[in-house]
């Protein structure tokens, strides 16, 4: 026959003692493995979205004067080490260029922006490796100071693991790829994606280094902005490959 003491024995053999009641910030204890796991969250669907990159305007000169040498003289100056053949240097343009334009020629380096009295003025640059550079005739429709970047979709999905952490943009600075001053290159009006650009490596200079773009140096590019005006052409000329292809 059962008794009442049956049954309180009995209950004490199934059940253990009571749980104690978990507080928010206590770990959660695989019972098997008696490893704390993180516990399930509720998924936010409608996080906001991250803030857009910034670039403020009362940092412009203060970023200006980090990255121009001290006694700054564009035709001398070369704390970079490059080759002296690219530091800016005034040439004679050849007849027929319209003032204002700018052409790069791919083979040796060189930047020229043709002015109104028939000479041009010479600056080193670094040019896209591979076949990532696109030669052809395109007009600047923009231009910035200390821009802002984002890495086209194509980066990214070419070499995710340098672009993607900048997927949400960067912020204008000395550290940003698009250097002190951009020039923003359009076939008709459609963005190219391809920029004149200041830049944070300018070792680079004389090589092939970037991923579509024209790179200046940062101090050479802050000389020239103010002398280019929107609206006018950027010729960019074949590479020896290409040269040596149609020839």
């Amino acid at each position: 026959m059962l008794n009442r003491r049956h049954f309180i024995v009995t209950g004490a053999a199934l059940f253990s003692q009571p749980i104690a009641a978990q507080t928010l910030g206590d770990p959660v204890i695989d019972p098997l493995t008696q490893d704390p796991v993180a516990p399930d969250l509720p998924e936010f669907a409608d996080l906001p979205p991250p803030p857009p990159p910034v670039s403020p305007p009362e940092m412009w000169p203060i970023w200006d004067r980090r990255v121009t040498p001290a006694n700054y003289d564009p035709m001398t100056s070369n704390p970079w080490g490059f080759h002296p053949r690219f530091l800016p240097t005034l040439v004679q343009a050849n007849d027929g260029l319209r003032a204002g334009d700018i052409h790069v020629d791919a083979v040796a380096r060189y930047l020229y922006h043709v002015r109104g009295d028939g000479t041009a003025m010479r600056y080193g640059v670094a040019i896209a490796r591979g076949n990532l550079y696109e030669p052809g005739t395109y007009t600047i429709r923009r231009k910035a100071k200390w821009p802002t970047w984002r890495p086209t979709d194509a980066m990214i999905a070419r070499e995710p693991e340098t672009y993607e952490q900048h997927a949400n943009g960067m912020d204008g600075g000395p550290s940003n790829p698009l250097g002190a001053r951009a020039f923003y290159l359009f076939d008709g009006n459609r963005d190219t994606y391809l920029r004149i650009h200041g830049t944070p490596s300018p070792r680079s200079i004389g090589g092939r280094a970037s991923s579509g773009c024209v790179r200046m140096v940062m101090a050479h590019i802050i000389g020239l902005y103010e002398e280019v005006n929107t609206g006018v052409s950027a010729i960019l000329y074949p590479t020896e490959n290409e040269i040596t292809a149609r020839s």
